[in-house]
């Protein structure tokens, strides 16, 4: 079946409808990621999977671009032929690559601290201290490359396949696109931020955890200890 998925970079913005669907029913139905809940609060609404869709529209019609003209930001959709009209191809599945560095013209400036003035204010405070947690990890991995031969990271930052299409190689063929884009711009490492669900799949391409591969723990204040924190294993291809 696998041998059906196509991936390739979204290529026109009527994709983002069907590219966010297939995020939100991983992120939020299936697995209830906190973190992804909290910047995306209307996410089961109408009106919210318009907004949440032209969020990454914005994203993707924002991406600048490395010293070598490639889009910093690389916004994949895998298809498979549509069970209702086999003619035609239907989005199954989403990945987010983004090339990041510390050094002009090699990447985005990594951070810890995303834009989320558009959250009320309880939620604002959860987020910003769960993604400087979660992020903490790259920008220091990042920072620790700008002195390299190769001052750039390619990072996964979303991989989501609607739960009615998994278990088809959707998810590996997305994560394989990156890795082969990651070697065509010069064998830039790649990494991520792993959940359960998805460490099998990044693990038998080649990503390893760090030191005693044990999750990140995060760092948030009292008022939001008791509230559900997903499980995030940090993974690169270069770690022993």
């Amino acid at each position: 079946m696998s041998t059906c998925v196509l991936v390739q970079p979204v290529d026109s913005p009527d994709d983002f409808t069907q590219v966010y669907r297939c995020i939100s029913e991983a992120f939020a139905r299936q697995i209830q990621d906190t973190i992804w809940m909290s910047t995306n609060p209307n996410w089961d609404s109408p009106e919210g999977q318009k907004e949440g869709a032209a969020k990454l529209l914005r994203r993707w019609q924002s991406a600048t671009k490395n010293k070598d003209g490639q889009p910093n930001t690389v916004i994949l959709k895998a298809t498979l032929p549509d069970p209702q009209d086999e003619s035609k191809r239907k989005i199954v599945g989403a990945a987010i690559w983004s090339q990041l560095s510390f050094v002009d013209g090699h990447g985005d400036r990594p951070t810890d601290s995303p834009d989320l003035t558009t959250l009320p204010d309880t939620e604002r405070r959860f987020a910003s201290q769960m993604f400087r947690s979660l992020w903490k990890r790259r920008v220091a991995l990042a920072r620790e490359k700008a002195s390299s031969d190769s001052p750039a990271l390619f990072m996964l930052d979303t991989c989501a396949v609607d739960p009615a299409f998994q278990r088809r190689g959707v998810a590996g063929k997305l994560v394989e696109w990156g890795l082969e884009e990651a070697k065509r711009r010069g064998g830039l490492e790649c990494a991520t931020e792993a959940s359960p669900m998805g460490r099998t799949v990044y693990k038998k391409l080649g990503f390893r955890a760090e030191g005693a591969g044990e999750d990140l723990i995060y760092e948030v204040d009292e008022e939001f200890r008791h509230r559900d924190k997903p499980a995030i294993l940090f993974m690169r291809t270069g770690a022993s």
